[in-house]
Formats: structure tokens, C-alpha cells, sequence
């Protein structure tokens, strides 16, 4: 039947309901899927049999860590890449870094930044899209690797010890919520005050009031942070050290020392405006004013995955960013492209390229892992080892197992060393960036739950 109206007619309506009523499949379908939900109708039992957690190069880590109800991946997996090499120099057992030391300071600093973001708009209307764009969330807990290196590089690391979890730092949704409602406050009243004559340099003698207010808000939600601790440990041969009176900054420098602007983002994002072998930065995304800019490096997926391997073989974990909402199994600590067979248990097609998913809003980067080993076959990996920072009830221990084909249709980013780099793409990384729009989808935040 064929109609020519804009609107769904009646007649139209019920032709549907018999076209369905005269399949068999379509009422088996449907009572499957609504008893059972359409996961464990599309399983492929044999896909998930396939994904075994053994691999052929792995690197030994600590016990998984767990963000809980936070959006703190991307610190999560930054601090477990490090705290493993710290553990390995300096002959310790396994231990965390605190997260909510990191927190605190990922907030404050985006509280800054996003004041500055607010002045250099304020001529803007207010219903501009940029404007609207700053506005709608700015201070997720989401944050990207360059944003990791910003906060460790001004305000370091401590032991989980000297700044333990707080309730609001493991259950971040309202802490945010009244944290972000003062930052609107203080937009409305700068672009307030704005109109009304008061100047820029004014409104930033203001804006320091209200960072201290700020500064005393995170303290009541997340504790002080420590200007200077002690730390004292027992290596794995049993002898006993002590280090008095060290700044954060000092234990960093002392415990890992590394440059980590020597670490740097290699993304595949194969859409037609990103050329690879191209650098690229994205508008107004960072949390440390004057520090240092978002940066990728867009290559092929094959590439992607060889710079990782190398890592991964020298024996060093790697940060990667991903869509992990895609084709897995939470609770198994499953990716696979083939886990779930959508298509066939609901008769229809829903293939796109990794551009088109990326182009329409489909897919983007959401969580943030650490891949801790890989299963190499011949030439080619053919599964992926991952820590996570859900807890150790997920996957097997906390790991998750990732096929090579998920690799491929929902990976994004991974931060490596230069010098896994080939020399043609290390030379690559002196380009000026693309300045990409904030709205880009290559401007997202890892910071799933």
C-alpha cells in the first residue's frame, strides 16, 4: 500500500499490523525479546565461547581498580598505566594512586577554565551556540589523556593512602549537579555584570573570590588535598623505606620521573574531514588554563594497532579510548563485534562504516581502559587484554577480553611512547593542528560509569 500523505493514515497503520501478524517469526520474536530482552535472544554462544582470557604477551599488574558511580575512566586508567611502572622501578608491591586527589583538581581547574572560556565568549549572545555548548556541562567528570598530563604535570600524584575515596568522589552525580549549578551562577552574573560596564579585568579580580569559594565547595565534598605527606612501604624483598615531607610533585618526579609529553595520542577517526597523517586539537576542550592542548595524530586502524602492540611487548601498558556501550558484555567482560546477532533476532540491518557511526552521531570515544596484553597469531592479534576500572566483579577479575574486529569498528585513541612511533609519523607530529569545532565527535570525554 502506498500513500502519498505526509501524515500516517489509519488505513496505512493497519496494513502494518497485518503485514506482521502474517509472519510466524515476527510473534516468535517478539515473545522471545519481550520475556528475555534482546540480548539473550541475539547471543552467539559460540562467539562468546571463541573470546577465551588467555594471551600470549600480558603484562603483570596490580588489582583492578573501581571508579564506582564516577566518570572517572580516563584518571582511573591514567593512574593505573603509571602506578604499574612505579611498582616495577621501584621494586613495590602493587598500590593505587588516589583518584579523588586527581578529582579534586580536574574539577577545580575546569572551574577556571571554564570562567575564561565564559569571558572570552561574552560579547556572544547567550542563546550562541558556543555559549549554550559551555553551559550544558562544565564539569562532567569525563576528561581526556592530555588533560591527565595537565593535572599530573602542575599538581602531581599521591598514594591512595594520604587521599582516600569520599562518598561524593565514588557517587560524583549530585556533587556535580550543585558544583555545576555555581558555575552557571557565576556565568549569568559575569555576563551580567558585563553588560552593566563592569570590565574583564575586573570580573577576573572577581573570579578569584569565587574560586576560593570554589576551592572551599570541593574540600567540604572531597576533602583537602595534602600540600606535603610522608610515605613509607616495604619493597618485595622485604626491606623498609621512608620518605618524609614529599610534595606531590615530588613523588611523581621521584617514584616515576618520566616526561609524559612523551606519550602522545594516535586516533583513527576515518572520516573524509580528517586526512590521515594529519594533527588535529579541538576548540575549548581542556581543564588547565595554559596548559597544555588536546592533541591526536589520525592514522589508519592497522597502524593503531601496531603502534599499540609495540608498547604492549616492551612490556608497557597502554591508555586507549573507545566505545565501550558497543557489541559487549558488561558483566563478562566481553567485546566482540559478533557477541550479539541484532540483525538476525530482529530481521533487519544496521550496518554503517566506522565513519558514518562517527559522522551521524552513532558512535564516539566514551570510556577510557588500559590494554595489558594481546594474543598475537602468525602476524596478527587476534584478541586484546584489558584492565578496567569497574570493580573486580566484571569480566574475569576486573579484565575484560576485546576481539581484534571490535578493534577495528569501535577503537579510537591510544597514548604511546614516541619512540614506538615509525619515524614518518613521529616527524608527522610537528604539524600545526586542525582546530576542530567543540561539538566535534572527536571532542568527547571518556567518563562512562
Amino acid at each position: 500500500m502506498r500513500t502519498d500523505d505526509r501524515a500516517l493514515s489509519m488505513e496505512l497503520i493497519e496494513q502494518f499490523s497485518a503485514d506482521f501478524g502474517s509472519v510466524p517469526a515476527n510473534r516468535i520474536a517478539m515473545n522471545a525479546v519481550t520475556k528475555s530482552g534482546v540480548n539473550a535472544v541475539a547471543t552467539d554462544r559460540a562467539a562468546g565461547i571463541d573470546m577465551q582470557f588467555a594471551f600470549s604477551e600480558e603484562i603483570a599488574t596490580g588489582p583492578v581498580t573501581n571508579q564506582k558511580q564516577s566518570g572517572r575512566c580516563w584518571l582511573f586508567a591514567g593512574l593505573n598505566t603509571i602506578r604499574s611502572d612505579i611498582a616495577k622501578r621501584n621494586n613495590m608491591e602493587p598500590f593505587e594512586l588516589s583518584q579523588s586527589y586527581q578529582m579534586f583538581w580536574d574539577k577545580f581547574e575546569k572551574a577556571n577554565y571554564f570562567l575564561e572560556r565564559i569571558f572570552d565568549t561574552i560579547e556572544e549572545d547567550t542563546d550562541s551556540r558556543i555559549v549554550q555548548w559551555l553551559l550544558q556541562s562544565p564539569l562532567q567528570d569525563g576528561g581526556q589523556w592530555d588533560m591527565f598530563v595537565n593535572l599530573v604535570e602542575k599538581h602531581g600524584v599521591v598514594p591512595q593512602s594520604v587521599m582516600p575515596e569520599t562518598f561524593h568522589s565514588s557517587k560524583s552525580y549530585l556533587m556535580n549537579r550543585l558544583l555545576t549549578k555555581k558555575l552557571r551562577k557565576y556565568a549569568s552574573d559575569s555576563r551580567r555584570a558585563f553588560r552593566s560596564g563592569t570590565t574583564i579585568e575586573d570580573l577576573r579580580e572577581q573570579k578569584l573570590t569565587w574560586m576560593g569559594e570554589f576551592y572551599r565547595l570541593l574540600c567540604t565534598f572531597l576533602g583537602e588535598p595534602p600540600s606535603s605527606f610522608d610515605f613509607e612501604y616495604r619493597d618485595k624483598d622485604g626491606e623498609f623505606h621512608r620518605h618524609t615531607d614529599l610534595s606531590p610533585l615530588d613523588f611523581f618526579q621521584k617514584f616515576f620521573g618520566d616526561d609524559l609529553r612523551s606519550y602522545v595520542s594516535i586516533i583513527n577517526a576515518p572520516t573524509a574531514d580528517k586526512p590521515f597523517g594529519k594533527t588535529y586539537t579541538v576548540k575549548y576542550l581542556g581543564n588547565v588554563e595554559g596548559g597544555r592542548n588536546v592533541f591526536y595524530l589520525n592514522v589508519d586502524i592497522e597502524t593503531v594497532k601496531q603502534v599499540a602492540l609495540a608498547q604492549i611487548k616492551a612490556g608497557e601498558p597502554v591508555w586507549f579510548g573507545c566505545d565501550v556501550g558497543q557489541m559487549s558484555d558488561s558483566e563478562a567482560g566481553i567485546m566482540d563485534t559478533d557477541l550479539f546477532d541484532y540483525e538476525g533476532a530482529l530481521n533487519t540491518t544496521f550496518a554503517m562504516t566506522k565513519a558514518e557511526r562517527l559522522d551521524y552521531g552513532e558512535s564516539l570515544m566514551t570510556h577510557a581502559m588500559v590494554f595489558t596484553g594481546a594474543n598475537v597469531v602468525g602476524e596478527r592479534v587476534n584478541r586484546w587484554k584489558v584492565e578496567n576500572s569497574w570493580g573486580k566483579d566484571r569480566g574475569k577479575d576486573g579484565f575484560f577480553v576485546m576481539s581484534d574486529a571490535w578493534f577495528n569498528d569501535y577503537m579510537y585513541q591510544v597514548v604511546v611512547h614516541r619512540k614506538y612511533l615509525p619515524a614518518e609519523l613521529d616527524a608527522a607530529l610537528n604539524q600545526d593542528p586542525v582546530l576542530l569545532n567543540p561539538w566535534d565527535p572527536m571532542g568527547s570525554l571518556a567518563m562512562m560509569r
